[in-house]
């Protein structure tokens, strides 16, 4: 495995080259994330205007340092339109994929077992990377998945709280420069079941390129123009998105295709 695998989503220039973090600037600029939420409040008559689905149970996870709190609005949003939404439950995000592998088995294994059906699975940022692994874990437990600026690649240098991370969670870094094979490779590898991978060019905690996904006939990405990394749980252009995707049939994918009152929105993917 060379070193340019690890930008796997990168276009073949960019594969030459280890990803970096997001500017400082756009880091400085993540406070755009209380106005995402004031527009989203403002803009709730047209959210709920969503496409609904059938109701079926969705797994919210939260990202690193954070807990459900941080997953309300969305949560909330699901409800409102029919979807049986639950948070991790598990408290405060302290990072640790393989650690905390046996809790979030027994989460979906319990809300799985409840309902008798599968369950989509969202997760941000580093629940993402957690949905991912769980979605490979449990693939009969897991309908779809959708993630939300989610870091895929093993590249330590592609955020810009990669330190806190290996500092808190005492787990990395992926990715020591020696090119080996690693478990966490697969995470970034296709999924048995449909996903999502939505992300904003202008992320200013963790490079984009880390979080495009590779796309095929049931694996896609998602642009949001301006999102923030902090505002993407409470962006009027992801949760529509988000909407979209849960009301798709069991078993079933077709593409995204920009729509709806916040089609502006959104960029060409990857």
């Amino acid at each position: 495995m060379t070193t340019a695998s690890w930008d796997f989503a990168g276009d073949a220039g960019d594969q030459q080259r280890r990803l970096r973090p997001p500017s400082k600037l756009l880091w400085l600029t993540e406070y755009r994330a209380l106005w995402e939420l004031g527009f989203s409040l403002t803009a709730s008559p047209l959210l709920l205007s969503a496409p609904r689905g059938d109701g079926h149970p969705v797994l919210v996870l939260p990202g690193f340092l954070v807990s459900d709190i941080s997953t309300t609005l969305l949560r909330r949003y699901l409800k409102a339109l029919g979807y049986d939404a639950h948070g991790w439950e598990l408290g405060r995000n302290f990072g640790g994929v393989a650690r905390m592998r046996q809790r979030l088995r027994e989460r979906l294994s319990e809300i799985h077992l409840r309902t008798g059906k599968q369950v989509t699975l969202i997760g941000w940022s580093l629940g993402g990377v957690y949905a991912r692994d769980l979605a490979l874990a449990m693939p009969n437990a897991v309908r779809s998945v959708i993630t939300l600026g989610s870091p895929f690649s093993r590249d330590p240098n592609a955020s810009n709280i990669s330190d806190v991370y290996e500092f808190v969670s005492g787990e990395g870094p992926w990715d020591n420069g020696q090119q080996i094979a690693h478990e966490f490779d697969k995470i970034r590898e296709d999924l048995p079941m449909p996903a999502t991978s939505i992300w904003s060019k202008v992320d200013g905690i963790v490079s984009w390129r880390s979080s495009v996904l590779k796309a095929n006939h049931h694996a896609e990405n998602v642009e949001v123009i301006g999102a923030s990394h902090v505002g993407l749980g409470a962006n009027a252009a992801v949760l529509w998105a988000v909407a979209d995707r849960l009301a798709q049939p069991a078993g079933t994918f077709t593409p995204f295709a920009p729509n709806g009152p916040f089609a502006i929105a959104y960029g060409r993917g990857r």
